[in-house]
């Protein structure tokens, strides 16, 4: 028998934007609130245009879960 196979999703439940953080959160299960900051520390220290951009890809990318 294969193993189970973990699908990233978008979440409904628990976004803020899109649900991209928070489908991390629930992929890595690790508290969605701790990925948001660690989200927002790294896109100051970037420069913001970075961050941005590699999260309207992902929001574009990831499908909302079902």
């Amino acid at each position: 028998m294969a193993p189970k196979v973990k699908k990233l999703y978008k979440s409904n439940g628990n976004r803020v934007l899109t649900g991209v953080i928070g489908g991390l959160g629930d992929y890595w299960n690790v508290d969605p609130t701790i990925l948001r900051l660690s989200w927002i520390i790294i896109s100051v220290f970037t420069g913001f245009v970075p961050g941005l951009i590699a999260y309207i890809l992902v929001s574009l990318v990831v499908p909302t879960a079902k």
